[in-house]
């Protein structure tokens, strides 16, 4: 069936017939800009270019960038670190990735992303291309003069990354993706692509992309220890997102989501506490963000610390921040990422597939982090509550039972359960109440203001607040996830994926 912005038909038993009409998308473009030269991190080259993995359509005036491509061109040693998916079945790159990083010891200089196959349950050919993919890589490093890992030539030590996101079970054109990367070998060429100008860092998040309706691209400056650092990053996600991620060490468990993300500062930071702070970060961005609860092979997040951004000489050692020798300057980086990866994350739930609602559940007053966040994750990937928030029906019997439904370290006490809607404060107009709307309290039912609940699940932006009353054990922690409604447009979408 074709669904349309329009009037939908929706034929029910006994031949009656209801009429609906599908709320558009809202616009997203405001979501996108080009950001300041002065945020872009130092020692970067970037560029995004078309490989020949998408397909050109006819009304494309020019091919889909479908391969991006990063150097650390650092004189600094650059760290690297990065999550995993958690997937049995975790994809080509994901492994290769783990690998590389093992082996050299949490160091990398260059990161390669296609777009538009997944390279996922593809075999031993699928293992290949991924290597393939890391050799195209380095090499690429050494035409552009940076030095091995083991200061050898020739050498064996690996040190690009790779990733891949699109469809499942077809094999890369490694053939064309190897021949694009080594275009970028020659400066002089026409087809060189490779800067560090806030364009090159645009099209580089446009080849991140799949059914995204636009680059996802965020950066800031911050301090530590009186000196200034940048951070800039990119994702890509609107659908199959509701990840789980951890880092190299961890064992795969249940499957879990595709998403892709990529975060580089110019700060110096060891290797072990850029992995620490990453794992960190991703529990509380990435791993609490949900678009359809559904799971592929392919989640990673990336992030390169090349130190390009200290003020000393090119031949003096940079002392790198780390947790055991200046915990202090280490929990204000493992701060400032993990805000910055709250900032990314929520970018992908903005742009969930048919979005038309963005959303903040909170979960209070548990006996857990845990607890909070398991209730956080129940109830944003609830189809029965997406939908409601689609139709704007504040229908919270749903929000309890996804409550009551999740598997806890400490039970709840029903009695001490409180369930509210709360309006944004950066979407509502004048005229709109600001109050959070209490529709249960302490267990009993509040009654609900349908005018007023109209009002606030009317807006593009609301939370949802669940208060635990402490759990029965006083608790005080809290947790909070990201997420969407389910509208005709997310049918629409993932009914022809392939196509």
């Amino acid at each position: 069936m074709n669904i349309s912005k329009g009037p939908i038909r929706l034929f029910q038993r006994f031949s009656s017939t209801t009429t609906f009409t599908a709320k558009a998308t809202p616009s997203k473009d405001h979501l996108h800009a080009q950001i300041p030269k002065d945020h872009l991190p130092k020692g970067y080259l970037l560029a995004g270019i078309h490989a020949g993995v998408k397909k050109t359509r006819p009304d494309q005036p020019n091919p889909p960038l479908d391969l991006a491509i990063v150097l650390s061109t650092s004189p600094h040693p650059t760290a690297a670190a990065a999550c995993f998916t958690l997937n049995a079945f975790r994809a080509a790159p994901v492994l290769v990735s783990r690998d590389v990083l093992d082996k050299s010891n949490g160091r990398a200089r260059a990161v390669v992303v296609n777009s538009g196959c997944a390279n996922a349950v593809t075999g031993k050919k699928g293992i290949e291309d991924a290597w393939s993919m890391v050799r195209a890589g380095d090499k690429l490093l050494r035409a552009h003069g940076l030095p091995s890992l083991d200061g050898k030539e020739p050498t064996t030590a690996t040190e690009t990354l790779v990733m891949s996101t699109g469809v499942i079970g077809v094999n890369l054109p490694i053939t064309a993706i190897v021949n694009a990367i080594h275009t970028q070998s020659d400066p002089l060429s026409p087809t060189y692509a490779l800067a560090s100008t806030p364009t090159a860092w645009d099209g580089a998040a446009r080849a991140f992309m799949t059914t995204d309706t636009f680059p996802k691209l965020r950066a800031r400056t911050f301090q530590i220890n009186g000196s200034t650092y940048r951070m800039a990053g990119m994702d890509k996600g609107a659908g199959m997102i509701h990840p789980r991620m951890a880092g190299p060490e961890s064992v795969p468990t249940s499957l879990h989501a595709t998403l892709l993300g990529l975060v580089l500062t110019d700060a110096p930071v060891s290797p072990r506490s850029l992995q620490s702070a990453l794992s960190y970060a991703v529990d509380r961005s990435f791993n609490s963000i949900s678009v359809d609860g559904d799971m592929s092979t392919n989640d990673t997040i990336i992030a390169l610390a090349n130190g390009a951004g200290v003020t000393t000489e090119r031949s003096s050692k940079v002392e790198e921040i780390d947790e055991g020798t200046d915990p202090d300057a280490y929990r204000v980086f493992r701060d400032e990422l993990t805000s910055f990866a709250i900032d990314l994350a929520k970018l992908v739930v903005r742009d969930g597939e048919g979005a038309t609602k963005f959303v903040e559940v909170s979960v209070e007053n548990a006996a857990s982090y845990t607890d909070a966040h398991c209730i956080a994750s129940t109830i944003s990937t609830s189809a029965l509550v997406k939908t409601a928030l689609y139709g704007e029906d504040a229908n919270w019997g749903r929000i309890l039972s996804s409550t009551g439904s999740a598997t806890l370290n400490t039970p709840l006490d029903p009695s001490s359960v409180s369930v509210s809607f709360v309006p944004s404060s950066s979407t509502s107009s004048p005229s709109t109440n600001p109050s959070p709307l209490p529709v249960l309290i302490n267990g009993e039912p509040a009654g609900v203001d349908e005018a007023r609940a109209s009002e606030v699940l009317g807006q593009d932006e609301f939370g949802i607040v669940v208060d635990l009353g402490g759990q029965g054990v006083g608790g005080k922690e809290g947790a909070r996830y990201w997420t969407c409604d389910f509208s005709y447009e997310y049918v629409r979408i993932n009914g022809d994926y392939r196509s």
